[in-house]
């Protein structure tokens, strides 16, 4: 839950007493996080690429990014960067996302059956190298998790919304952010949960190896018909779980 602060859809005031170019770093991602321009689950420039961008010592930049932390605006992975967990339009606290509540689990994967074929040939097509380092860079994390589940939830919800991104196509991106939205706060998440074993996340990190190797070898056929039999058997594990 994010920690109380003074107006969190108008600025972040630190706690402690910072100096005023740290503030203004802070005002300046905060904004660019609330703008969306660094959207949910998205990671940040490097320390080093905003220092530069915003005429600022690197240290100055890493103080900014502790306040922003501090207040749940981002969190930071050792070795991976800073990753956005703010979501301006967020449902408030004893509210719920309707959307959610009102779609069933078999509405949802008949959305990711539309959905992600889509956007795997768009992803394929348009990724930027740069944009599939940092898709090997998610999946080399996953692979590394064994058994804690709420890591490699958070790293497969990362995993499917870089190749989101990777279409260059926003619009279908955000239609995809508010799908595993609605899925990460519908019962379904819990079933996913409790049906996330070892051997089961081994058998997903094997897959997710084979969908990278077809995105970065640029094989559209080939990554497209792997998404649609993934498709096939979750519908299948959806089956079983209900």
């Amino acid at each position: 839950m994010n920690k109380p602060i003074a107006d969190k859809t108008a600025r972040i005031v630190s706690e402690q007493p910072i100096g005023a170019t740290v503030q203004t770093v802070v005002d300046t991602l905060f904004a660019r996080i609330k703008s969306d321009e660094y959207t949910l689950d998205a990671r940040l420039p490097s320390e080093r690429t905003l220092a530069t961008e915003l005429g600022v010592a690197r240290n100055t930049v890493r103080e900014a990014l502790d306040v922003l932390e501090t207040h749940d605006v981002i969190r930071r992975r050792a070795g991976s960067g800073s990753f956005v967990t703010f979501q301006s339009n967020a449902p408030r606290t004893g509210e719920t996302n309707t959307v959610a509540d009102d779609t069933s689990p078999l509405n949802h994967l008949v959305v990711r059956g539309i959905l992600e074929p889509e956007i795997v040939r768009l992803a394929v097509i348009n990724m930027t190298p740069r944009m599939i380092t940092e898709l090997s860079n998610t999946l080399s994390q996953i692979e590394a998790v064994q058994t804690n589940v709420d890591d490699f939830i958070e790293l497969e919800e990362r995993l499917y919304t870089q190749i989101a991104e990777g279409t260059g196509n926003p619009l279908l991106a955000s239609c995809y952010s508010l799908a595993i939205e609605t899925y990460r706060q519908s019962f379904r998440n819990k079933l996913r949960r409790r049906a996330l074993t070892p051997k089961r996340m081994q058998d997903y990190q094997k897959r997710y190896n084979t969908l990278f190797n077809a995105i970065a070898s640029r094989d559209v056929a080939s990554a497209v018909e792997f998404i649609k039999l993934h498709l096939v058997e979750e519908q299948q594990l959806l089956l079983q779980d209900l």
